[in-house]
């Protein structure tokens, strides 16, 4: 891909920082229900975007293709299939889940300790600082209240413990981080859309965000409000090197307009003199 030059200044020194759009985003997860949003957002911003799953056709049935979308087949499990998955790219989305209580969706290893912290710290240990500059994480209200009720119930099987744990190797990996921990999720998509359709076939009136650095927040998050806040996230320093609990309430919110994401981030941290 060519890029246009431009003068170097004290922010790119004429690199694209992943805040850009025309810069490559690896989305994990781009088949749930945050990551198929988030893909279609950032491709509706102009960013290029890397499709992370072990199954071309259920990426291809659920986001079709479109213009700037790659589908790269790699398995979160098996450290070596992710370095040329993390190739080239800027920064790092990961949306990747599974059920709290034991499911058909924990076959073949997918349980809680492999998909929220083993594949978790597999992606982070592919990423070099040197090129990724954002790795941005989605985990869980309760990672850090999982002795507490009604999140005790929740961890019965550890979801909460290993989200916590990917969250800590993130922390100390030395890459630029920034982590969403969102409560229960509402909104689509519950159904297959395919990226053409997939923005108009989601809607919610849960869209007023409330952040918080502490994992101190109730209620419900939609999925559209995590996939909005992790593509601003992108393009903020305030968001640089925190976790921010993530919920919504009825009202429009601040939508896409990126200086009222600016204004809700910067809100969190102390004034600088």
């Amino acid at each position: 891909m060519l890029l246009a030059l431009a003068p170097p200044s004290s922010q790119s020194r004429g690199v694209l920082r992943p805040q850009e759009p025309g810069s490559t985003v690896l989305v994990a997860g781009a088949t749930g229900g945050v990551g198929q949003l988030l893909t279609a957002k950032l491709l509706e911003r102009g960013y290029q975007v890397k499709a992370l799953s072990r199954s071309r056709e259920k990426v291809q049935q659920l986001l079709g293709e479109a213009p700037g979308l790659e589908v790269v087949i790699a398995d979160l499990r098996d450290p070596s299939s992710l370095p040329a998955a993390v190739e080239g790219c800027a920064a790092v989305c990961c949306c990747t889940g599974t059920t709290a209580f034991p499911s058909k969706r924990w076959d073949g290893g997918n349980g809680p300790e492999q998909t929220d912290f083993v594949s978790v710290r597999n992606l982070i240990q592919a990423c070099s600082p040197s090129s990724v500059k954002r790795f941005v994480l989605t985990t869980s209200a309760g990672v850090q209240r999982y002795n507490q009720l009604p999140f005790s119930i929740l961890n019965l099987f550890g979801v909460l413990k290993y989200k916590r744990r990917g969250e800590q190797e993130l922390e100390q990996s030395g890459l630029t981080y920034t982590i969403m921990r969102p409560n229960r999720l509402t909104d689509g998509p519950y159904t297959s859309y395919d990226l053409n359709t997939l923005l108009k076939g989601t809607a919610g009136v849960r869209q007023d965000v409330q952040l918080s650095l502490k994992d101190d927040l109730q209620g419900e998050t939609s999925r559209i409000a995590v996939a909005e806040a992790i593509v601003q996230s992108l393009m903020l320093e305030a968001a640089e090197n925190h976790a921010f609990a993530l919920t919504s309430s009825t009202g429009s919110g601040p939508g896409q307009d990126p200086a009222k994401w600016k204004q809700l981030f910067e809100s969190l941290l102390p004034a600088r003199v």
